[in-house]
């Protein structure tokens, strides 16, 4: 079985993290889980979230809610594309449902677990998973449940399905109490603007930047915590933490600007822009850039601002644009890099990005 609902939004692919989630710790869990589910002689019921995707962390917490309520056997893990889970550590345990939150896994990982799991269900909002699927549909069988809807993130999906569920379940409360509910939609709906790349809620680039701390924190096997954190963020906190982490950033970066020096984007193929070495204070280059895009916009040039610095013997180049009208992207596809339209990368030999600055004369900028 599996649902696709596509929308015109696009979403943001989430990204693994860079530690192995496939540890001896979660793999003891899962021995653990075994031996418990022995003992008690039930089916047991697993939950792997993509990390360290928030949207896929939340999906997590209403799993694990709908379940505690329900006094059923549950055991949430965290999935990284980085040294991920096999199929195989899986198969000692009497496993009932595995949900997949905010993902459907690598190849055919769905398609193996159904054949031996009853019930595998999968919520993702990715535009890539709806084409997948689409293209495999043939083949799955009844017991695996895909529901891809694009037009709204995995954890908004996830909090519907399992609130429909317990409450068919005769829970009249619901996954959340009234105190808890409106703080966690409220959260739920930046979220949800951030997952698909929206940016129509207001301080939407301050929330980004505020739960951006949260990534590292999003492993329930390290930090046990975690679901009792998640249902204490306010929305609020987060976005008054990300505004005052990008003003800081910002003010950092105007300051390091003092002398920007310009630029012929593509030998001048693509005009000109203003542009600074930037070696020493890579973590600001998106902070720098973009404020050069202004001044260069400013002194009547492009809209775009360029960060420079040296990478194993090149140049990298980072552009960024504050205008929606500019696709920076078009530059760097050109010079073998990418992005997107606002924000773009590539690396370019010395010496013709010492053709690019040969604007500037003598006080061109050769590394």
């Amino acid at each position: 079985m599996y649902r696709i609902v596509v929308g015109t939004r696009r979403a943001q692919a989430a990204v693994g993290g860079g530690r192995g989630f496939r540890s001896e710790a979660a793999l003891d869990a899962i021995r653990c889980f075994v031996d418990k589910g022995r003992q008690g002689g039930g089916g047991l019921n697993v939950a792997l979230y993509n990390y360290p995707s928030i949207s896929g962390a939340y999906a997590a917490l209403f799993a694990s809610l709908f379940h505690s309520k329900l006094r059923l056997p549950f055991l949430p893990l965290p999935f990284s594309s980085f040294h991920p889970f096999k199929v195989e550590d899986f198969k000692l345990a009497d496993i009932k449902t595995c949900y997949l939150l905010d993902f459907i896994g690598p190849k055919d990982f769905s398609l193996e677990l159904a054949k031996f799991i009853p019930r595998v269900i999968a919520f993702d909002h990715h535009q890539r998973t709806a084409i997948r699927i689409s293209k495999m549909k043939e083949k799955l069988p009844s017991n695996l449940d895909l529901q891809v809807d694009t037009t709204r993130c995995s954890a908004i999906a996830a909090f519907d399905y399992f609130s429909a569920e317990i409450i068919g379940n005769g829970d009249c409360q619901g996954l959340l109490n009234s105190g808890e509910m409106e703080r966690v939609k409220y959260l739920l709906r930046y979220i949800d603007e951030s997952d698909l790349c929206q940016w129509k809620l207001p301080d939407i680039k301050y929330f980004n930047a505020g739960i951006k701390d949260l990534h590292a924190k999003l492993n329930c096997i390290v930090n046990p915590h975690l679901f009792y954190q998640l249902l204490e963020i306010d929305a609020s906190s987060v976005i008054a933490k990300g505004r005052s982490v990008l003003v800081s950033r910002e003010n950092a970066a105007s300051t390091f600007i003092k002398n920007p020096f310009k630029i012929r984007l593509g030998r001048g193929l693509y005009g000109e822009c203003l542009a600074v070495k930037s070696d020493g204070n890579l973590n600001l280059s998106h902070e720098i850039s973009l404020e050069l895009s202004r001044r260069s916009s400013a002194a009547n040039l492009r809209p775009i601002g360029a960060a420079v610095f040296m990478q194993r013997g090149n140049v990298k180049v980072c552009l960024r644009s504050f205008d929606s009208m500019t696709d920076t992207s078009e530059i760097a596809k050109v010079y073998g890099g990418g992005g997107k339209p606002c924000s773009s990368s590539f690396t370019l030999r010395m010496d013709e990005y010492n053709i690019w600055t040969s604007v500037n004369g003598p006080d061109s900028y050769a590394g």
